[in-house]
């Protein structure tokens, strides 16, 4: 690796062409490194790091390469926002699959070191002292695995360890490289490997610039379920009190019950006459309106879950007093590949939903994929059958003429088939369901039976599944067998969910891209779902953006034009005025 020149606090646009690799390691307030192939420059200058960041932006769009979002995350904050990105993390987790993506972790995998002989920080005694003092020197050991110093923090206590930093990043991109271009689809997984790199910056600006959310409105919502803002524990336990008596005065024979044990509510339950397997919200959902218990139960647990998880300190904790709400934001959840985020917000009760509402003179223009998974797996299964069911608005009802049942039929066997559901009322349509799609079918199947044999898997952008194995010595045949068949529904399930994920991703930052220029921001990614926050008077603009960006997403994803691909938009002041 090349020497680290001496502190230098320029870096002239001339030193870099348009869309070349610059690695970047930052601290806020510290200083900054910057590595290309040839070399690398630290500055001891916050100020000065971040306008050389900035006009290398406005002059050549480099593509950034970062460790993680985190970089990115500093970046946003200091106002810099940049168009292209590597996020050596969002590749690992492409590459290797799983959530793990430290660069201790990135580094091993890319010299084919175990993992499992990473070292880490201890107490320096005896054995431990020499490698210490030699931490000061190089951020690679003699072992050849990076130093726990380093990899903890250690590589930004200085701007020459920072361009240091940089520099191994721009290493460890060659290797990734590398790696990507001896994949099966090399092409289409370097491009995965992009999309998934702008939707980690995508990422780190939701983190710093938050979901709009009124603080009187969530407050009058936490009250009418949960009660006032409660002064003291014992007006805190009194709330509680009165919460349960809602419930428990339907069952005075029951005795005492505590509400928060699945075990007293199913017994209460039985000797009020209601006999359940489990207590689970859908088994209580079905008896609704059958008996006042079973209604005042389910309002219970709402009332609970917002004033235990989404009350008074929830709000304290995580909206600020410019009225944003925020939550940690990263671009893969390890499983099915989504995004997903901290603070609740990927789990936000509906009734929320009414205080999320737009800054004065904005709107939000929300857009909701439709039917997006069955849509996703005749696009990677290659199923002309299932293809043209696309064409209709409704899918499900396409499907349902193909199979000659009704429409709910069809879309509980389209369902049921993706995740593995081969009993119940979906089931009695699988049969036509295979023969009327043989090659989704199939596609599926044989997920199935990889899944089952502990084999990998790989989605249709290339993200890698790891499906684990079971020493068949430590459990009965029968376990065995019941674990192999859920491996099998996790296989074939994860391969469209992950496939979804990927064209979501590309159609966000797509999004973020083309509505710049408008002003338009996104402020959250649910699922298939996008919430963008923009002056109402380019509301009509935007609206007609996501459509135009979701047809530039699938143009780039997708295998062929096939397939089509619709969202649902509309134009709110409250995301809870928006159809669900």
């Amino acid at each position: 690796m090349a020497s680290v020149p001496p502190a230098n606090p320029i870096l002239g646009v001339a030193d870099v062409c348009d869309g070349q690799f610059v690695a970047l390691a930052m601290v806020t307030e510290v200083g900054a490194g910057l590595a290309t192939a040839t070399g690398a420059v630290a500055s001891s200058s916050w100020d000065r790091a971040v306008a050389m960041v900035t006009d290398l932006e406005r002059e050549r769009r480099p593509r950034w390469v970062v460790w993680s979002n985190e970089t990115t995350q500093t970046l946003a904050r200091a106002g810099v926002r940049v168009a292209r990105c590597w996020d050596i993390a969002a590749v690992h987790r492409l590459l290797f699959g799983g959530w793990k993506a430290g660069a201790d972790v990135a580094w091993a995998r890319l010299h084919d070191m175990d993992v499992e002989g990473i070292p880490v920080d201890a107490p320096v005694n005896l054995f431990t002292h020499a490698e210490h003092d030699e931490a000061g020197g190089a951020p690679v050991g003699a072992d050849g695995y990076l130093r726990p110093s380093w990899v903890s923090g250690g590589w930004g206590s200085t701007p020459e360890r920072m361009a240091q930093w940089a520099q191994l990043a721009m290493e460890v991109v060659s290797l990734q490289q590398q790696r990507l271009a001896a994949s099966e689809q090399p092409t289409r997984v370097a491009a995965t490997a992009r999309s998934e790199s702008a939707a980690e910056v995508l990422c780190a600006e939701l983190s710093v610039d938050g979901l709009p959310m009124d603080r009187a409105a969530a407050e009058s919502i936490i009250a009418r379920f949960a009660g006032p803002r409660p002064r003291t524990e014992a007006e805190a336990d009194e709330l509680r009190r009165r919460r349960d008596e809602q419930v428990l005065r339907h069952a005075p024979e029951a005795g005492p019950v505590d509400l928060r044990s699945p075990a007293q509510v199913k017994t209460m339950l039985a000797r009020m006459g209601i006999d359940l397997p489990d207590t689970r919200a859908w088994r209580l959902r079905e008896l609704q309106s059958t008996h006042p218990l079973v209604d005042a139960l389910l309002e219970w647990r709402k009332a609970e879950r917002i004033a235990t998880t989404y009350g008074y300190a929830w709000l304290d904790e995580h909206l600020g007093d410019d009225g944003r709400l925020r939550g940690a934001w990263t671009g893969s959840d390890g499983a099915a590949g989504r995004m997903t985020a901290s603070a609740g917000l990927h789990n936000m009760p509906a009734d929320m939903r009414a205080a999320v509402v737009a800054e004065p003179g904005h709107v939000f223009v929300r857009a909701d994929l439709g039917q997006i998974e069955p849509r996703v797996l005749a696009a990677v299964s290659g199923d002309p059958a299932l293809a043209r069911a696309t064409l209709e608005d409704d899918m499900y009802a396409g499907v349902a003429h193909d199979l000659q049942v009704d429409r709910p039929t069809a879309k509980v066997a389209v369902l049921g088939a993706m995740y593995g559901q081969t009993t119940g009322h979906g089931a009695r349509a699988l049969r036509r369901l295979q023969a009327a799609f043989p090659v989704a079918m199939a596609y599926l199947d044989r997920a199935d039976v990889a899944g089952q044999v502990s084999r990998d898997l790989r989605t249709y952008g290339g993200r890698l599944i790891p499906m684990g194995w079971t020493n068949v010595n430590e459990v009965t045949e029968r376990e065995a067998r019941a674990r192999a068949a859920a491996r099998g529904r996790y296989g074939r399930n994860a391969l469209v969910q992950g496939a979804a994920a990927e064209l979501f991703k590309v159609w966000a930052v797509t999004v973020r891209a083309r509505g710049a220029s408008l002003g338009a921001q996104i402020v959250l990614c649910l699922h298939d779902e996008l919430l963008v926050h923009v002056a109402g008077e380019h509301s009509d603009a935007v609206a007609a953006l996501l459509d135009q960006c979701l047809a530039e997403a699938a143009h780039r994803w997708a295998p062929d034009a096939s397939v089509r691909f619709v969202a649902d938009v509309s134009v709110v002041q409250v995301w809870s005025e928006a159809k669900s």
